[in-house]
């Protein structure tokens, strides 16, 4: 009976390191990115995601316009979710936060939140799926260096 409480024990053990460690990969993604509000756009590319932007794909992240700090984030076991304030060039403000699943091959985030133009305060809601389709980028392809 003790072999098998270890046996067991230890296959949960494999199973959740196994589970950490599961990340997402970098290479060539396929991404579909939907703004629902205030307009509605869809936008689907092929991106290369290298180690170094993973944190920007997975995490609190509008675009290269923007300078974002999340206080609350959060990266591990297939989810994600994050909360914070971000920034532009011209000093608007945007307050983003979001929630998503991953595998080391697939990603489904959705984010909401509001952005400030004109000292007005519009909502806005966008979500994202997206897929490894390689492990090697073409290259120039977009993202490749690092934006």
């Amino acid at each position: 009976m003790t072999a098998r409480i270890s046996l067991i024990a230890a296959l949960a053990a494999t199973a959740a390191t196994a589970q950490a460690a599961e990340a997402i990969r970098p290479g060539y993604w396929a991404m579909t990115n939907s703004v629902t509000s205030p307009i509605n756009e869809t936008k689907t590319e092929n991106r290369c995601i290298t180690p170094k932007a993973i944190s920007k794909f997975t995490g609190c992240y509008i675009n290269h316009h923007y300078t974002c700090t999340c206080p609350e984030q959060s990266n591990a076991d297939g989810r994600i979710a994050f909360h914070g304030d971000c920034v532009d060039a011209k000093g608007r403000h945007a307050q983003i936060g979001g929630e998503g699943s991953y595998t080391a091959t697939t990603l489904q985030m959705s984010a909401r939140g509001k952005f400030q133009y004109m000292g007005m305060w519009f909502p806005f809601e966008a979500h994202t799926d997206a897929h490894r389709i390689g492990e090697i980028c073409p290259v120039g392809s977009p993202g490749s260096d690092d934006r």
